[in-house]
């Protein structure tokens, strides 16, 4: 009987670091920064449907959140500097992970194949759930920025500038009631937050 990997690859999301270009007083790996951004697209779709009056499953989006990154375990994460410094670089960088993709789904039985690839595909045709996700996925980047500045590492403050203005580019309601309401929390210490 044949045996297969993807479970063990994915749990070695836990060995590739994040923000290899910064110094960090934190240290994250691609499993801490999926989980948290499950939980935040989660809270996202959450905030869409009881405030916004939309019909999201944020069960589903939450699980794309989950596996967003895993083709990093391949890959590497590339800083997003790096990754957008010109369209070449970003087109082939596109190619390298649909490419970490497909070895990734090579590592399941074929009757598990089609459900992982309909998650781990961005270009899955799910513009809207992924928006989610994505929205999420930058929300993580700007608490990591505001927990480093917290713990007084002043690299983080392009970066939390940059990240800021990217979420308010993405004109998303949901994503705006997150900075409102949920945000400020993470500048308060334990004994503030009780």
């Amino acid at each position: 009987m044949k045996e297969y990997n993807f479970f063990a690859m994915l749990s070695r999301m836990k060995y590739i670091s994040r923000w290899g270009l910064m110094r960090n007083t934190i240290s994250e790996n691609i499993a801490e920064h999926s989980l948290d951004t499950a939980i935040i697209a989660h809270g996202l779709a959450v905030i869409g449907n009881t405030h916004f009056g939309k019909d999201i499953n944020a069960e589903h989006i939450a699980v794309l959140a989950m596996f967003h990154d895993t083709t990093e375990i391949i890959t590497g994460d590339l800083p997003t500097p790096v990754k957008y410094f010109a369209p070449e670089i970003r087109e082939a960088y596109k190619e390298v992970e649909k490419t970490a993709m497909d070895q990734l789904l090579k590592s399941l039985p074929d009757e598990m194949n089609r459900v992982y690839r309909d998650i781990l595909d961005v270009e899955s045709g799910e513009e809207e759930a992924w928006k989610y996700v994505k929205a999420a996925d930058k929300i993580s980047a700007l608490i990591k920025c505001v927990e480093e500045k917290r713990m007084g590492n002043t690299d983080f403050e392009k970066a939390e500038q940059a990240t800021l203005a990217a979420i308010h580019n993405l004109e998303m309601e949901e994503a705006e009631y997150f900075l409102d309401k949920f945000l400020p929390a993470y500048n308060l210490t334990l004994d503030e937050q009780a």
